[in-house]
């Protein structure tokens, strides 16, 4: 079977520091040698820290916050990671753990009490600390919440489907509350500290209200909706029953804006806990979708709009899709299949004989397969610090499935698009995801949704849930 040839998009730029034409490839080389996005549009002078930690450990967190503001070399992924030179320096924003008696210790031996399940008692315990916190809030940024491994009794419970992080997310972002969860073996004692501080000062940054980066080549009337789905407890029935509809709302510049979640009264299917909706549920939750966009565009509408879900699109759903856009704004609708069969092997010409190459395929290559599908490498080779550079290290990358249920023209824009969303994830350092993140924070949502026992119909800050 002969295909067409592939294609291959560059890899998409980032833009830095407002006002100015700073762009890279690099997120971390790029805040290293421009400065975030926000800093001269929004500064930020100081984000002030608050915790709740065990007792007798509150020089630990003194010792961490000091690391933030201190030089770092990495140990590791030594061909991609950058010299961590303080948060001072690249964030132009220092931090600050406030004064002791505004947070909370905790007594180990008042939380664990013979009788009561670990993990119940020790969210309780959180859970009425995080309370305490809300009274304080004016007073810090963000709330740190500090998980020495002598609770890890607590940090899960198969049987319930309990998961502290989970948890704490869902009880700090129902009060508007930034938190940052530190573990003991992923933030303390990990091996190398620039790696640390590189994804605890980007993630303080943006929890604080910081924008890092942009993305620099999409069409600024372009927006973009990710959905996804979660299935909620209901309290009076102890059942997961509720379902939850998740809409998160990007523009051309790969920001998230916030997303809308409100619970779904009309599924019309279900293929295992993927739901599919009603045509009147799909046209309210994409209107929704769109009311939140102009409300950050100043009434602006978006000439393109382009929906993302790993599911299929049923007529029922794109009917419901064009009933609430109207009809001058192009819709484009796109499921993104992660888990495919297919992969790519890149040949090289060694001495006039086809070899497969050291590297695979080049990163953002795509190759059409039918007429409204096609494979797109999100994972790959790119040519970084003009050297070969593979973020997953060894194995043969697969690429995504794009299946277009609504929309016309060619493949070059969406992909581009896709391409650029895979480096939007402010929630660690990497240089890119497999997933766009219109789709990449669906986990994230999804698994703290499901936590909250009452959900309140209005627009949430991703920042929240992070």
């Amino acid at each position: 079977m002969e295909f067409p040839a592939y294609q291959t998009i560059a890899e998409p730029k980032l833009t830095f520091e407002a006002f100015s034409n700073a762009q890279s490839i690099h997120p971390l080389k790029g805040l290293k040698n421009f400065s975030p996005y926000s800093s001269k549009l929004n500064p930020l002078k100081k984000i002030r820290i608050a915790a709740i930690y065990p007792e007798g450990t509150y020089q630990i967190l003194e010792n961490l916050i000091r690391e933030l503001h201190q030089n770092h070399l990495p140990k590791e992924r030594l061909n991609y990671l950058e010299e961590f030179t303080g948060i001072e320096s690249i964030f132009k924003v220092k931090a600050e753990l406030i004064d002791k008696d505004t947070s909370i210790s905790l007594r180990t031996e008042n939380i664990f009490k013979s009788g009561i399940e670990p993990h119940i008692s020790l969210s309780e315990a959180i859970s009425g600390a995080i309370r305490e916190m809300s009274k304080r809030k004016l007073d810090y940024d963000i709330l740190v919440i500090y998980l020495p491994e002598s609770w890890s009794a607590g940090f899960e419970n198969h049987l319930s489907n309990f998961d502290l992080h989970d948890f704490i997310k869902a009880t700090t972002a129902m009060r508007n509350i930034a938190s940052q969860v530190l573990r003991e073996g992923s933030a303390i004692k990990y091996k190398c500290r620039c790696s640390v501080m590189w994804r605890l000062s980007i993630a303080l940054y943006v929890k604080a209200g910081g924008i890092p980066w942009k993305l620099t080549s999409i069409d600024q009337n372009t927006a973009f909706i990710g959905i996804s789905y979660a299935t909620r407890l209901n309290p009076n029935t102890n059942q997961f029953d509720f379902t939850t509809c998740c809409s998160q709302v990007f523009d051309a510049d790969g920001t998230g804006l916030e997303f809308v979640a409100y619970d779904a009264t009309e599924i019309e299917a279900r293929v295992g806990s993927n739901p599919f909706l009603s045509r009147g549920e799909m046209m309210k939750l994409m209107s929704k979708s769109l009311e939140l966009y102009q409300r950050k565009h100043a009434g602006r509408r978006p000439t393109r709009l382009i929906v993302h879900k790993t599911t299929h699109f049923t007529k029922s759903e794109i009917d419901g899709a064009f009933d609430a856009i109207p009809g001058n704004i192009n819709l484009e609708l796109l499921q993104i299949v992660q888990d495919t069969n297919w992969k790519g092997i890149s040949y090289a010409d060694r001495n006039g004989i086809k070899a497969p190459d050291f590297f695979p395929l080049n990163r953002g290559s795509y190759l059409q397969i039918g007429p409204q599908e096609i494979l797109l490498w999100t994972q790959g080779n790119v040519a970084l610090n003009n050297k070969n550079y593979f973020k997953e290290g060894k194995n043969i990358p697969s690429p995504l499935l794009i299946r277009r249920f609504a929309g016309n023209g060619g493949w070059d824009g969406n992909c581009q698009a896709i391409l650029g969303l895979t480096k939007m994830n402010w929630n660690h350092d990497a240089l890119y995801d497999r997933l766009p993140v219109t789709l990449g924070y669906a986990h994230s949502l999804a698994t703290t949704i499901k936590r909250m026992n009452k959900l309140i119909n209005k627009p949430y800050e991703f920042r929240y849930f992070m």
